[in-house]
């Protein structure tokens, strides 16, 4: 039997609590509760990284200064230490995380950072045949300033396989969302794409639900076989700059990257 899947809600002063996918499927509509402010931010900045579990010194320091003044933060391999989930609620109003490994203390799984509270939350995990390790994705939705809603899918990809055809099932569940959303769509993680039939897989999704791909003029991003593994992709928001940040903070390197409003 399947375990239920959840994510984790942190929020400052409060217990952690479980927030379950919504029982409903398609098609929905996001609507803003009563009452409920727009952000008033100009720019929309994004930091996405595979953070690596927090095993390495500097983490800290990486995710302080480029990730306390991001609108959005999107880590991969996310362990809930004390020290994580102080910045984040110190820094963040939103914060959520889908626990796919399960450690003696701390659970790691994608978690997502926003300045805004999420309308809707969607933890999705997937298992790795092979080793019967989880994967986790989020995919959760936020009101802009101009009144639409933008929606954020963190993705940490299946990785030992045989074959494509469970990384497939992965995008291909996120796609659901994604071909039901009106707005906006921020879509990135760690994609795992180290060979040819993972990349097609990938860009086929891509075109498909009309995803632009953020690309970098000095590329830093870790790679394997030759591929990089770490993607941002967008649509329906314009692209303003992205930059990667060389670190020894983690065994990948953070990507950021600001848009503003169509």
């Amino acid at each position: 039997m399947r375990k239920k899947i959840f994510a984790m809600r942190y929020t400052a002063g409060q217990p952690a609590k479980q927030v379950f996918p919504p029982e409903h499927r398609f098609p929905y509509v996001h609507r803003l509760p009563e009452g409920t402010l727009l952000p008033d931010y100009k720019k929309l900045k994004v930091l996405v990284w595979n953070i690596f579990k927090q095993q390495r010194a500097q983490w800290q320091s990486v995710i302080t200064d480029f990730g306390k003044d991001s609108h959005l933060v999107m880590l991969q391999e996310a362990q809930t230490t004390p020290e994580l989930v102080t910045f984040a609620t110190c820094h963040f109003i939103g914060v959520d995380q889908v626990p796919a490994l399960s450690f003696p203390q701390h659970p790691s799984g994608v978690m997502t950072l926003a300045k805004s509270t999420p309308i809707f939350c969607c933890p999705l995990r997937e298992r790795e045949p092979l080793l019967r390790l989880a994967k986790s994705a989020l995919i959760t939705v936020y009101p802009m300033p101009n009144g639409q809603m933008l929606m954020a899918v963190n993705i940490h990809a299946v990785n030992f396989s045989l074959g494509i055809d469970i990384y497939k099932k992965q995008l291909d569940t996120v796609g659901e969302h994604i071909q039901h959303h009106q707005g906006p769509v921020l879509m990135g993680g760690d994609f795992n794409a180290w060979s040819q039939p993972r990349s097609k897989v990938l860009y086929h999704f891509t075109r498909k639900h009309h995803l632009q791909e953020v690309s970098f003029e000095h590329d830093f991003r870790r790679t394997a076989f030759g591929r990089p593994l770490d993607f941002i992709f967008y649509r329906n928001i314009a692209l303003e700059r992205a930059v990667v940040l060389k670190t020894e903070a983690s065994d990948h390197n953070p990507l950021l990257a600001e848009f503003s409003f169509l």
